[in-house]
């Protein structure tokens, strides 16, 4: 029986408990104890001295592009990539060709992603048929076949009553619509956020009422069906106002960001570097402030990747023409640690809510909680360890990211899932 034990870490729990100096007892999948010396008669020790022992952090928002886009990433270079980043599980996006829009289509991520994949993997559905924004795709069928929500990602379901009519269906079969919240027409063909640095740039800009609008929109229709929504890749502090006057009136909304949004401003920029382009793009030191305080208060429930791969062909061009996206799971912990533990505005703990058992409790599905009897899906970090990002090393395909080169704190060590290391040392198992 193989037995596996993780010695003498800082363990979070996920659910209140912090213990110092711990064991982890792994049989097959389980936890089966937690305590101290534990590291008897096991097949393999991991010594955590001095490493966060926490639940295996869950990203509710990826893109694995497949099908249909596999010279940008796969369900097998996505995972592995996942894996390197402490991801156990991953919710990923239906902006597929084929769009994953049908029961079929959710079974084939589901069984491509079980048989080749090295986390878990939970299917986001379509909103709309062939995420076109007009018709409503066969919910109830797709919930079966495995779909843990809805989401048109990539593009807004402009039609207000179209949105309406999701919503009260989705009530009913009890899934979450996730929201990418852009009101096309006020996008037109902008680049890059409007402001100082895009008119020194002479690039077109990108309103933030384009994002406020359809926010604004969204969280009105929920109230008034009382069907739940998640806002998507939240990035402007007006934003952050809607959604936290919504949820003191008691509208059943939560909301995400992503590290490049508390990372990073649109002065990134400035070189035209196009790894610095993605939607929506990058604001201003303003609205980073107030996403880092909409994190501190509540208001931001979870941290999610918005993981985007590219191929670096849509990424060397004119920056009108180049693609909106960053690969981060290889860089979320580490940002997140070093922009908002390691400067005093969460917790340890309270980013291991953010990226792991709320996104849980959000998205329905096991994880974010250490305790005996429950999957082992476990991620170490070291909280002391300062490295410089290099994208060369990603796993993902995509290595386009505006993090190149900087100096960033806080590592992942080893990534286990369902008690197997899949990530030990810098190195994929």
């Amino acid at each position: 029986m193989m037995l596996l034990c993780i010695s003498n870490g800082n363990i979070i729990n996920g659910k209140g408990g912090v213990f110092l100096g711990k064991d982890i007892l792994i049989e097959k999948d389980r936890i089966v104890e937690i305590g101290t010396n534990l590291s008897k008669k096991v097949h393999r020790v991991i010594d955590a001295t001095d490493m966060w022992v926490i639940p295996g952090l869950i990203d509710a928002h990826c893109h694995l592009r497949e099908p249909g886009f596999e010279y940008k990433e796969d369900i097998v270079s996505g995972t592995r990539s996942a894996a390197a980043g402490g991801f156990t599980s991953v919710a990923c996006m239906p902006n597929t060709e084929p769009a994953i829009d049908n029961a079929a289509m959710v079974q084939y991520i589901k069984l491509k992603s079980a048989s080749e994949g090295k986390v878990r993997v939970y299917p986001i559905a379509a909103i709309t048929q062939g995420r076109k924004g007009k018709h409503i795709a066969e919910m109830g069928e797709m919930k079966k076949a495995g779909a843990v929500a809805l989401s048109d990602d990539g593009d807004p379901v402009s039609d207000a009553n179209v949105m309406r009519l999701a919503l009260e269906y989705a009530k009913q079969f009890g899934l979450l619509i996730i929201s990418h919240c852009e009101d096309k027409s006020l996008v037109a063909d902008g680049v890059m956020n409007e402001g100082y640095v895009s008119t020194i740039l002479g690039l077109k800009g990108i309103t933030r009422a384009a994002e406020e609008v359809m926010v604004a929109r969204d969280v009105i229709l929920s109230e008034i069906t009382g069907a739940p929504i998640h806002i998507a890749h939240v990035s402007t502090a007006g934003a952050v106002d809607i959604i936290r006057h919504a949820k003191s009136r008691g509208i059943p909304v939560t909301c995400e960001t992503a590290p490049h949004y508390f990372s990073a401003t649109d002065e990134w920029v400035e070189n035209y570097d196009t790894n610095a382009k993605v939607n929506p793009p990058l604001r201003t030191q303003r609205d980073v402030e107030a996403i880092k305080e909409g994190l501190r208060d509540g208001t931001i429930d979870i941290i999610a990747t918005d993981h985007a791969p590219h191929h670096i062909d849509e990424k060397e061009v004119e920056f009108n023409l180049a693609a909106n996206g960053i690969s981060g799971f290889e860089t979320a912990f580490s940002l997140s640690y070093t922009h908002l533990v390691d400067t005093g505005l969460l917790s340890l703990e309270e980013l291991v809510a953010k990226l792991s058992t709320t996104p849980a409790q959000i998205l329905g599905i096991p994880g974010g909680v250490l305790d005996i009897g429950l999957p082992a899906d476990i991620t170490i970090v070291d909280t002391k360890r300062e490295y410089i990002v290099n994208r060369d090393k990603f796993y993902s395909k995509g290595k386009n990211t505006p993090f190149h080169g900087k100096k960033l704190k806080g590592k992942v060590i080893y990534t286990i899932v369902g008690g197997k290391v899949v990530y030990d040392k810098e190195v994929l198992t």
